[in-house]
This record gives structure tokens, sequence and C-alpha cells, in this order.
């Protein structure tokens, strides 16, 4: 049996609009553009034709990840929870102790994690860290560099 993994609902949505783009926009493209190189000719020297079948390797291949994804998923609505610490789906902003550096993190799903957004998976260090703790309490990261120190300022969801 596959063990769920969890996601959140929004993760969730944004999986399913990719899925629906690559199976109605990409899919279609990608089949019209090898009809198109196919007729060019001699498939053995066409790069078009390579190219446009490299493209549907990889989409085909992305579908099924989606797929699984979603169908390994345990979907949870984090508008529901009510927690004072921080859970997977909490928005949690803390401050680096030697920096003054204030950075807000939301913990999500390993297929949702997008560092540029500031969302963390349940299972990178730093999440690891703030899970279970509460406002006020000091969470220390290990990282490459040695120990980082963050004071939690702030958790919602």
């Amino acid at each position: 049996m596959t063990q769920k993994v969890p996601m959140t609902l929004q993760g969730e949505q944004k999986l399913k609009a990719e899925l629906k783009r690559l199976k109605s926009v990409e899919r279609p493209r990608i089949v019209e553009a090898i009809s198109v190189a196919r007729e060019h000719g001699d498939l053995s020297e066409n790069a078009e034709y390579h190219a446009a079948k490299e493209q549907q390797s990889f989409n085909e291949g992305r579908i099924k990840e989606i797929e699984t994804s979603l169908a390994n998923a345990e979907i949870i609505d984090t508008a529901a929870i009510r927690s004072s610490k921080a859970v997977f789906g909490a928005k949690v902003t803390v401050v680096d102790l030697e920096t003054d550096g204030e950075m807000t993190y939301q913990i999500v799903g390993v297929d949702e994690a997008d560092l540029e957004q500031g969302m963390i998976s349940f299972t990178s260090p730093m999440a690891r860290a703030m899970i279970g703790r509460e406002v006020g309490d000091e969470v220390v990261v290990r990282a490459p560099g040695g120990d980082r120190h963050f004071e939690i300022i702030q958790i919602s969801y």
C-alpha cells in the first residue's frame, strides 16, 4: 500500500490546473508539431521531429508524475486548522537571531515546495525545526555552515 503524502488544498488545485494544461493544451500542440515535422520527410535526420518527440516524452512523463502525486495525496484544507502551534500548512514568520532578518515560510507538501515563493517542504530541516513550536519559541536549524537560530514571531493559517 502506498503511503499518503500531505498536500495543501491550494497545492492540489495548482497541480490539477497544470495537469489540465498539459493534457488539453500541450499534448495537442506537440501532436501537431510531430505531424508537421513528419511531413518534412526523412525522420532519421529530422531535427524538428526528434525535438517534438522529446517534448512529447517530457510532457507525458510530467503528466504521469502529477497523476501519481495526486493519487497519493492526502489533501489538507489549511483554512480548517486551528492551532497555536506550527503544523503542516502553517505560515510561520521567523526572525534570524544573528542577522535580524525576517522570513515567512509556509509548510507544505514535497510536491508544492517552492523556496522562491516561501513554500518549504514539511521534510526540510527548517520545517522540521518549526513543527510543533509556538510563537516565542527559539528553533535551531542544522545547516551546512553551522547551526542557525531563529525565533518564531507569528503563526497563521
